[in-house]
């Protein structure tokens, strides 16, 4: 059980039995040090997601997750690590049931028409981020790209760690929130953050919205993914599913 400190009583009167008298100075040198830290506090959050992320990524116990940074977002990776891709080596495969399979570079990415929404992001071990801009491509424009063919139901998302899988229902991938993300927080997606593409599903769970993503697939059905196999629900909707009521991210 948590317990507060003892209380310690009333700070120290003055002199004349009334709280000593708080200078012009003192007061000027407070605000300085609150504007200070408005000015460092990007500083040391970004400090402190990259510190933690370069930890995360070569982290085989997972503890890492269990800290929250400046920005609210834990780290989660379920490899032992994960290389890092920049535009010189990264690809993004479409293929499956389609009649244009294609591999997208990451310039090829940022060349394409880009779509940003705002959201909470949700995660199904409960911490909530308000408020998280995205930014990439639809899903939907590179499934149309591709020619989805008859008889196709789902598509399946594979990982650059080599461990990671996910799944949407071909509905659900069509969604116009469902993005290829290349952008987070108006930055590009960092290595820690599942950079430099991830998938982002705004209306699930975070689970569902799969780091280092190098493979789309589309499927005659859906392929329950990595954390589905361990007793997470398939159909991830924020606050209607995995026994959770949160409020709904759209």
């Amino acid at each position: 059980m948590n317990s507060s400190p003892p209380d310690d009583g009333p700070e120290d009167d003055g002199p004349d039995g009334v709280g000593a008298p708080v200078g012009r100075r003192l007061v000027l040198a407070m605000l300085g040090l609150g504007a200070a830290g408005l000015v460092a506090a990007p500083v040391l959050q970004r400090t402190l997601e990259s510190g933690l992320g370069a930890v995360a990524g070569k982290d085989p116990t997972g503890l890492t997750g269990l800290l929250p940074n400046g920005g609210g977002f834990r780290y989660y990776s379920v490899a032992s690590s994960v290389p890092a891709k920049g535009a010189a080596d990264y690809r993004l495969k479409v293929d499956g049931l389609v009649d244009r399979p294609a591999t997208y570079t990451l310039d090829a990415l940022r060349g394409m028409e880009q779509t940003r929404t705002v959201r909470d992001v949700q995660c199904v071990t409960g911490w909530r981020v308000p408020q998280t801009p995205f930014e990439g491509v639809r899903l939907s424009a590179l499934l149309d790209a591709a020619g989805v063919r008859s008889g196709a139901k789902a598509v399946r998302f594979t990982c650059f760690d080599g461990t990671y899988s996910e799944s949407l229902t071909l509905a659900q991938a069509r969604r116009a929130d469902v993005l290829v993300a290349l952008r987070m927080n108006d930055a590009p997606v960092s290595h820690a953050h599942g950079g430099p593409v991830r998938l982002y599903v705004a209306p699930m769970y975070f689970y569902k919205s799969a780091k280092w993503l190098s493979g789309i697939t589309v499927t005659d059905s859906v392929r329950p993914g990595y954390w589905e196999k361990l007793g997470y629900d398939v159909d991830a909707w924020v606050g209607r599913s995995n026994g959770r009521e949160d409020a709904p991210t759209v």
